[in-house]
């Protein structure tokens, strides 16, 4: 090769490596990482599986979802470094900050750190048309499903019939046994809360006579009285064949999260593939819609990684002082 030839051939290569692009495969170049998810049969495995598809694609990173428990296991094993991402909802983060849930078992898990807001998840609840249970209240002295024990709706439901006076006997089991236990008849309502539509719930208004319901205005507000992490949330008319108008219930907005030593520049690279590949994720669930830097206001408290606050920064989001890293 002669010496012209070769000084293009260096003075290509140099250019190139000062890219956007080329620092971007350069930074994208971390072990493998794992991100935990929730059972089967909710929208945590799906949504879970496309945001570890996009990071893989658009930001170079290999991802791996892995199906958890849901939230609760996701914070423990975040905070342990036995797992680099997780998702949580923004309830159980409060309680793991706080460690005053019985599942924190008095532990405050201080080593998370918001990365992107998800969706939210509103509460909803199905029974088979059959068994007559059109209203939350007729669960009193039945049998509900209510998810993974670890999961959000595990963990919530039990505290929200205790803030109504309800005594019930609930289940616990991965969201398609849950839906199976329904459509047998072992249990007389699923109660969950996943980003809509939950696949679970759209197999069974495919394949069953189903009632899907919420709350009244007042029992609503009692539970937020006892449980004010909860925000207002609305199930759209038409999520469901079978659901023929706007539910109002509550929610509870989900966050990705990492340790809080992941570095900034890895922590800024996924907050950014994620939040400017929003109709991406749409495709592999419609509530990947949600996921926009805009929605980061959703955190009150939560810590972000220093590494999506300076991509916030960069975007002019405010958020709110409480999550800034201190």
């Amino acid at each position: 090769m002669s010496g012209f030839r070769r000084g293009l051939l260096a003075a290509a290569i140099a250019l190139a490596a000062t890219t956007p692009a080329a620092m971007n495969w350069a930074l994208a170049q971390p072990a493998p990482m794992t991100l935990g998810t929730a059972s089967l049969g909710g929208t945590y495995f799906v949504y879970g599986g496309a945001v570890a598809d996009l990071l893989s694609d658009r930001a170079g990173i290999k991802v791996t979802p892995r199906q958890t428990q849901g939230p609760n296991q996701n914070v423990i094993l975040v905070d342990e470094k036995k797992i680099e991402l997780g998702m949580v909802t923004m309830g159980v983060a409060l309680q793991a900050m706080q460690g005053s849930a019985a599942w924190t078992k008095g532990k405050k898990y201080e080593n998370i750190r918001a990365l992107f807001p998800m969706y939210d998840t509103p509460m909803q609840c199905v029974s088979l048309k059959k068994s007559g249970i059109t209203s939350f209240r007729q669960l009193d002295g039945k049998t509900v499903g209510a998810g993974p024990k670890a999961g959000t709706p595990g963990t919530y439901y039990p505290l929200i019939f205790d803030a109504l006076g309800m005594k019930t006997m609930v289940r616990h089991g991965q969201g398609e046994e849950m839906g199976n236990q329904l459509g047998d008849g072992i249990i007389d309502a699923f109660c969950f809360g996943a980003g809509t539509p939950v696949p679970i719930f759209s197999q069974l208004d495919g394949e069953k006579e189903v009632v899907f319901y919420t709350w009244s205005d007042d029992d609503i507000a009692a539970i937020r009285g006892k449980l004010p992490e909860f925000t207002a949330a609305w199930i759209p008319k038409g999520t469901y064949r079978q659901q023929p108008a706007e539910q109002k219930t509550i929610g509870l907005y989900n966050f990705a999260i990492a340790h809080k030593d992941m570095s900034d520049d890895l922590a800024y690279a996924i907050t950014k593939a994620v939040l400017e590949n929003s109709a991406r994720l749409a495709k592999g669930h419609p509530a990947g819609k949600e996921t926009i830097a805009a929605n980061a206001s959703r955190n009150s408290f939560l810590p972000f990684h220093p590494g999506a606050v300076r991509y916030y920064k960069e975007k002019g989001i405010k958020l709110d002082p409480a999550t800034l890293p201190k």
